[in-house]
């Protein structure tokens, strides 16, 4: 696997070795060693653990986000795409990084195979660039309905730009999600 850095401390994209033969293909999508090795080498501190996987299934257009839960429930996230492709987003929410609100894109397929890991503190999220599109994600923490939080999509002041699409279609939820409000 590897593992390199990004303009914002602590995301990491990762790069699993993918071995190809007349049979297919076979890649490790996980192994605990390497990724607390990778991580590390990045100087990123690895969870301690992961307690849930999530699998979700989108059709071209679909913006899911941009979510996060409060601590002590944030959750790190290791994100793969299994069918499909999409644009994939963390926007940087730690009020003590010198990153804060600024985000980080790019493309996750089932061709290229990238995950991408984000830490706690991050709001996430996701267009689908295909039908069928098959996101996976290992959270850190589970759910928790009480810190659950959103950030508008299209916040001016983030200004994430998402890729353009005929249409996009979001939850009520993510369409009315409040704006950014950086804290000083």
């Amino acid at each position: 696997m590897k593992f390199s850095s990004t303009p914002i401390p602590g995301l990491a994209v990762i790069e699993p070795e993918v071995f190809y033969d007349e049979r297919g293909w076979f890649m490790e999508s996980f192994n605990l060693q390497r990724f607390r090795n990778g991580l590390e080498s990045l100087s990123v501190i690895p969870p301690e653990y992961f307690v849930q996987d999530n699998i979700s299934n989108s059709k071209k257009g679909v913006l899911r986000g941009l979510h996060y839960q409060l601590k002590p429930f944030e959750q790190g996230k290791l994100v793969s795409v299994l069918q499909g492709a999409v644009y994939d987003v963390a926007v940087d929410l730690r009020a003590e990084s010198s990153t804060y609100g600024d985000w980080f894109a790019l493309e996750l397929n089932d061709s290229n195979k990238k995950m991408l890991w984000i830490p706690g503190g991050f709001a996430h999220g996701f267009l689908a660039l295909e039908d069928d599109t098959q996101v996976s994600y290992k959270v850190t923490h589970y759910y928790d309905k009480d810190s659950e939080r959103s950030v508008l999509w299209n916040d001016k002041k983030i200004n994430v730009e998402w890729p353009l699409m005929s249409e996009y279609y979001l939850t009520d939820k993510d369409k009315e999600a409040p704006e950014f409000v950086k804290r000083i």
